[in-house]
């Protein structure tokens, strides 16, 4: 019989990328009802920030200053 904990010691002699590949289809298998409506508005949002980022319309800022931001709420 096959247990988590085996599953889990045998994933953790994959390479660091296969362990996040791993991660990345059990995450989204737990997905019961994808919106791949939602997803694709994600992307489209993402790209704008990009844009505007490199079209230098938005800066960034660090992560320190970020999660300060989030500490306070």
């Amino acid at each position: 019989m096959i247990t988590v904990q085996t599953i889990f010691k045998d994933a953790l002699s994959l390479n660091p990328v296969e362990r996040a590949e791993l991660i990345d289809k059990l995450y989204h298998s737990l997905d019961i009802s994808p919106d791949d409506k939602i997803d694709s508005q994600w992307a489209v949002e993402a790209e704008s920030r990009i844009d505007a980022y490199n079209d230098g319309l938005i800066k960034a800022d660090s992560a320190d200053s970020v999660f300060k931001r989030i500490n306070r709420l």
